[in-house]
């Protein structure tokens, strides 16, 4: 409880009580009309499509990911789940640069779509490259949460449903899809959340069109001295991630309750 008084709660409302004053000390909302005008206001829906974008890519490649491992047999699922979750112990920065290497017109990716016309593509200091980028950050958080959840289907119930004459994708579509569509709202409301105040990658690999919240943040900070209005962008982006967290709650006691009415 002091852990949490003096590190978490302590923290947050002198954050909220600094986003409320004026510079001589008395009472304003005059930060957060600012944090919703204007330049700022482009920045935060910058910031909400970015995230919600990195949120589809990953559930994209995740859902293909994980049914793809949860599909192997364990030995060779814990070695594919090892090759997700290892590049997320590396540092963030590091995957970054890499990305960097990869993308830039001399980099492995353009050298290969060298015959393409075209080419060099321009792959990065715009929101392709914050959303390639962004999305490889994610991806891990979505594959362990959708292999989880797919690993939880009874199977049986796909196999009683071909052996009554149903289709490949009337199969997937009204049997599997249900059971995994709780994971599937968790895992896409989890990496919209993270990618909400995302810092390293949006900075590094995105230009003046793709500033998000928490290069703004940094921004007033560190180079106009601005506090107050820092303080007032990080009160909406907190609230924006509380948000999202009830959310996902909500969809997964929704989730639990779905498959309790299917057991009984």
């Amino acid at each position: 409880m002091v852990y949490l008084l003096v590190l978490f709660v302590y923290p947050i409302f002198s954050t909220l009580l600094l986003s409320l004053k004026d510079a001589d000390g008395s009472f304003t909302l005059h930060w957060y009309a600012d944090a919703l005008t204007g330049v700022n206001r482009s920045v935060l829906f910058t910031t909400l499509r970015i995230s919600a974008e990195t949120a589809a890519l990953s559930l994209v490649f995740g859902f293909v990911l994980a049914q793809a491992i949860s599909r192997l047999k364990p030995l060779w699922a814990g070695l594919a789940m090892l090759v997700v979750v290892v590049p997320h112990f590396v540092s963030a920065l590091v995957r970054t640069y890499g990305w960097i290497i990869m993308l830039g017109d001399k980099g492995l990716v353009n050298e290969t779509l060298a015959w393409a016309p075209g080419a060099p593509y321009q792959l990065l200091y715009n929101e392709l490259g914050v959303v390639i980028g962004t999305t490889s950050m994610m991806l891990p958080y979505t594959v362990l949460l959708l292999y989880g959840v797919m690993r939880g289907v009874d199977r049986r119930l796909l196999a009683a449903a071909s052996s009554m004459g149903a289709g490949k994708v009337t199969i997937f579509r009204r049997i599997y899809l249900p059971l995994v569509a709780p994971g599937l709202a968790s895992a896409g409301l989890l990496s919209f959340i993270l990618s909400l105040g995302y810092y390293i990658t949006p900075a590094l690999m995105g230009g003046p069109n793709q500033t998000m919240i928490a290069t703004l943040i940094n921004q007033q900070v560190t180079k106009e001295n601005q506090w107050n209005g820092a303080a007032a962008q990080g009160v909406i982006l907190l609230v924006l991630t509380l948000a999202g967290l009830l959310l996902v709650k909500a969809v997964t006691s929704l989730g639990a309750s779905r498959k309790k009415r299917s057991a009984t």
